[in-house]
C-alpha cells in the first residue's frame, strides 16, 4: 500500500544540500527535529513548493503535487495545504473574523456556519472574533493563524516551529488546542520543531534530519528509542512512554501513571489529569541496579531487561536499551558501570528513574 505523503528532492546551496526521500503516513502528525541548520525548515518549504527543488517528487493523498520526471509543478497556491510560520502573519487592519474569512475565500468555496464554528471552537477563538490582531496574545494569535489555515481545507497542514517566538506560558497555553487538532480532525500534519518536550507530547512520527539528510524515519516510540543514532541528537537520548492516571496520592501531591513496565510516581499537576498521558523518560535520568534497592529517595523503580549496549559520543559512556515488559527505556551509564555489573543482553536488572517528565 502507497504511503499517503511521499517527498523526494535535492536542493543544492553553496554552503549546505538538502537531500531527503520521505514516506509519511496519512493520519496524525509527523514532526521534523533536529538542530538548527539540519533542513527542518527547507524541507517544509520544498513540500509547500515555496523552493523549488531539483528532480523532485511531492504527492499528498494520491494527488501529485510535483513530479519533474513528468514536468508537473504546483505553485504554492494551488497546493490544497495549509501553512503555519512562526510569527502569526495575521493582517493587521482586519478583525479575527475578517482574518479567518481571507481563509475561506482562498480555498474558492463556500463553508457552511457548522465548519467555521467548529474551527472557531477547537482553537477557543470564539471570544475575541471581533478583536484586531493589536489586542491579542502571541498565544492567541498563533490560535487565529491556524484556525485560517484549517479554513481553507488542507489535505495538508504544515507547521514551522508554531510555538518559537512565545514565552513558556503562551506555549503552555497553545499546546492543548494542538493536542484538540491531532485527536479530533483527519487531516495530516509535519510539525517542525527542535524542542525534545514538543515533539514528545503531540507527535505521532518522527523524522530525524542532520545536515540535509534524513536519519530516521518511523513511529515516535520506535524511532527516539533507537541506539544508532548521530551524535546530533546524543544529549536528546530518552524515550516516551504511553501511560494512563491511576491515581494521586493529596497528601504527598504525587500522581501515579500505570504503562506496560509498572508505575510510575510524577509530581501531581495544578491542571486535572486523567486518561492517557504521554511521559518523557531521558537516559541521563536513568541508572541501573543488580538487585531493588531498598532506602532510596528515587521512587520509579521498574524491573527491565537488558536488550542491547552502544557506545556514544563519550569514549567513558555506553547507551542501554531496556524492554520493560514490552516498553522500551534507555539509560545512559559508564563503560566502568556496564563492566563492573557484568551487564550483557538478557540480563535482568532493575531501572532507578530519577526524573519523569509529563509532557501530555
Amino acid at each position: 500500500m502507497a504511503p499517503d505523503i511521499e517527498a523526494r528532492f535535492a536542493i543544492a546551496y553553496a554552503e549546505f544540500r538538502l537531500d531527503v526521500d520521505l514516506r509519511l503516513p496519512g493520519r496524525g502528525i509527523t514532526a521534523f527535529f533536529g538542530p538548527s541548520g539540519s533542513g527542518k525548515t527547507t524541507c517544509l518549504r520544498a513540500i509547500a513548493g515555496l523552493e523549488r527543488a531539483q528532480s523532485g517528487y511531492v504527492s499528498v493523498g494520491g494527488e501529485v503535487w510535483q513530479d519533474d520526471a513528468k514536468s508537473i509543478f504546483l505553485p504554492t497556491h494551488r497546493r490544497a495545504l495549509g501553512y503555519v510560520f512562526q510569527e502569526p502573519s495575521l493582517f493587521a487592519h482586519l478583525d479575527v473574523r475578517a482574518n479567518l474569512e481571507y481563509g475561506l475565500r482562498r480555498r474558492g468555496t463556500v463553508a457552511d456556519n457548522t465548519e467555521f464554528e467548529r474551527i472557531v471552537e477547537l482553537l477557543g477563538i470564539g471570544p475575541f472574533l471581533k478583536r484586531h490582531p493589536e489586542r491579542l496574545s502571541g498565544g492567541e494569535r498563533q490560535r487565529v493563524a491556524i484556525a485560517r489555515a484549517l479554513l481553507v481545507q488542507p489535505k495538508l497542514l504544515l507547521l514551522d516551529e508554531p510555538l518559537a517566538s512565545l514565552d513558556l506560558r503562551r506555549k503552555a497555553e497553545i499546546l492543548p488546542y494542538l493536542e484538540r487538532l491531532h485527536d479530533e480532525l483527519k487531516i495530516p500534519s509535519i510539525y517542525v520543531s527542535h524542542i525534545p518536550d514538543e515533539v514528545a507530547r503531540l507527535a505521532d512520527h518522527l523524522v530525524l534530519l542532520d545536515r540535509g539528510t534524513v536519519v530516521a524515519s518511523g513511529p515516535l516510540q520506535e524511532t527516539i528509542a533507537r541506539l544508532d543514532l548521530p551524535a546530533a541528537f546524543a544529549d536528546n537520548a530518552g524515550v516516551v512512554v504511553e501511560t494512563t492516571f491511576a491515581g494521586h496520592d493529596s497528601a504527598d501531591h504525587i500522581m501515579r501513571l500505570d504503562f506496560a513496565g509498572g508505575t510510575l510516581y510524577v509530581p501531581q499537576r495544578r491542571e486535572p489529569v486523567a486518561g492517557k498521558v504521554r511521559c518523557r523518560i531521558e537516559a541521563r535520568d536513568v541508572s541501573l541496579t543488580l538487585e531493588r534497592q531498598s532506602g532510596t529517595s528515587i521512587l520509579n523503580i521498574i524491573p527491565v531487561i537488558v536488550v542491547e549496549m552502544a557506545q556514544t559520543e563519550h569514549a567513558a559512556q555506553v547507551l542501554v536499551r531496556l524492554d520493560a515488559n514490552g516498553a522500551p527505556l534507555l539509560a545512559r551509564i559508564t563503560r566502568r558501570s556496564w563492566d563492573a555489573l557484568a551487564l550483557a543482553p538478557g540480563r535482568r536488572v532493575w531501572a532507578q528513574v530519577k526524573t519523569v517528565a509529563l509532557v501530555g
